[in-house]
Formats: C-alpha cells, structure tokens, sequence
C-alpha cells in the first residue's frame, strides 16, 4: 500500500510568501511613515530599511504578527 503524498500548500495565507516580499509590498503601497504608524516599532520610524526590519521582525514575534496580519488584510489573502 502506498500513502498519498503530504499536502503541499497548508491552509496559510503566507505559504510561499518570504517576509522580505511582505516589508517590500507593504512599503511600496504606504510607506514607511504609514508603516511607522499602524505598528510604531523604531526599524520603521527611524532611520528605516527592509534588513533593519527584518532583523528585528525575525526576533519579535509580536511585531511580526501584526506586520503580516495587516499584509493579509491588505492582500485579502
């Protein structure tokens, strides 16, 4: 008997989508003022660039959270 193959894409919006692509849409769309203001996280406010938020929405899971939250809503995934 042989199983059937593992599901390839789980039901995640993010499936496939690198959170690199999600700062560079989100920035392309509003900005990083409006960035700064819907999640007021000094890597948006001061002196910002997508390998400083990166950095630090790989290490803070909160911060991350809402970041894609507002991409999904955005993209209506």
């Amino acid at each position: 008997m042989t199983q059937p193959p593992p599901i390839a894409h789980p039901r995640d919006p993010l499936h496939g989508i690198t959170l690199e692509t999600i700062i560079k849409e989100l920035v392309a769309k509003h900005g990083w003022e409006e960035m700064g203001k819907r999640v007021p996280i000094r890597c948006f406010l001061h002196d910002p660039s997508v390998k400083s938020s990166l950095t630090f929405l790989r290490k803070t899971p909160w911060a991350r959270e809402r970041v894609e939250g507002w991409y999904i809503a955005y993209k209506d995934l």
